[in-house]
């Protein structure tokens, strides 16, 4: 018997496609039209094939900025996803303790980016911020807008702040869901706290690890509110990631041909890490 397809049901997502095509396909179209073209003015353009995407290839400034944001998502991943299985193993799984801690933790991820930026702006300053002032009066020389180190490190320290919580609910979420009879047996068993970990909390927890890890991978690496309200890329540009750099070159020098190449190198490159990771972390979880 041949099975029967309706449709009709075609018609309950066009709406969804048409409202893509405009919000999505159209936009993206526009940007590898200026991509490939160059313009004087007045809405004239003239071809220009690959010549800006060989532009930026070519361009110190496009690596310096791609080497910073490598960094700052390798950094952001070795402390966030530690730290947030970490709090997420300690934290209540019954009784008055776990609503609390949930709202705890979602505070963060309820305050909007700029405002976590302006939050962390007034903090570390010196003169007025309650960070700055204590670390200057215990004889730290911290200024953010004056030193690189000191500005990687408000950065990083605001991101951690803002956004283990979003690995700790993903953990926490994946530990809840662990049937209490493999606590029962383990404990039967004689284990360790380690072994139960290793042998049961972590094998149960890869698939939320699997999505904490590339939300956040793509998140910091395509950082830009934060940063940019924070420190505006400096000093000098020691904290300029590729979007605040994308942004620069758009607006401020308004180099739309660069910029948009610039642009489709950007995606492209989250793009194929997202595909890394999520490969390898799946391919693991596949062999074990």
């Amino acid at each position: 018997m041949e099975k029967t397809w309706n449709n009709k049901a075609w018609f309950m997502v066009l709406p969804v496609l048409i409202l893509v095509a405009f919000s999505a396909l159209i936009p993206l179209m526009t940007v590898v039209n200026y991509s490939v073209q160059d313009t004087f003015g007045n809405n004239v353009f003239f071809w220009v094939g690959s010549e800006w995407f060989e532009e930026m290839l070519t361009s110190d400034r496009f690596w310096e900025a791609m080497g910073r944001n490598l960094i700052f998502s390798a950094i952001i991943l070795a402390i966030e996803i530690p730290l947030g299985i970490f709090i997420a193993l300690n934290m209540p799984k019954s009784g008055w303790g776990v609503p609390v801690c949930l709202v705890l933790m979602a505070l963060p991820l309820l305050i909007p980016w700029n405002v976590v930026g302006t939050i962390w702006q007034v903090f570390g300053r010196v003169d007025i911020g309650l960070l700055g002032y204590t670390l200057r009066q215990l004889g730290i020389d911290y200024n953010y807008v004056n030193d690189p180190f000191d500005a990687w490190v408000t950065v990083i320290v605001m991101d951690v702040w803002h956004w283990t919580s979003l690995v700790v609910l993903l953990c926490y979420a994946g530990l809840v869901s662990i049937p209490d009879a493999y606590y029962q047996a383990a404990k039967i068993d004689g284990a360790s706290r380690w072994a139960i970990f290793r042998y049961i909390q972590l094998p149960k927890m890869n698939r939320v690890l699997l999505i904490a890890v590339l939300l956040r991978f793509m998140d910091s690496f395509m950082i830009y509110t934060e940063p940019f309200v924070v420190t505006g890329g400096g000093p000098g540009n020691s904290t300029t990631f590729l979007s605040i750099d994308l942004v620069k070159m758009a607006i401020g020098q308004f180099d739309l041909g660069p910029a948009a190449a610039m642009s489709i190198i950007y995606f492209l490159i989250v793009l194929l890490f997202s595909w890394v990771f999520y490969t390898v972390m799946t391919n693991y979880d596949a062999e074990k």
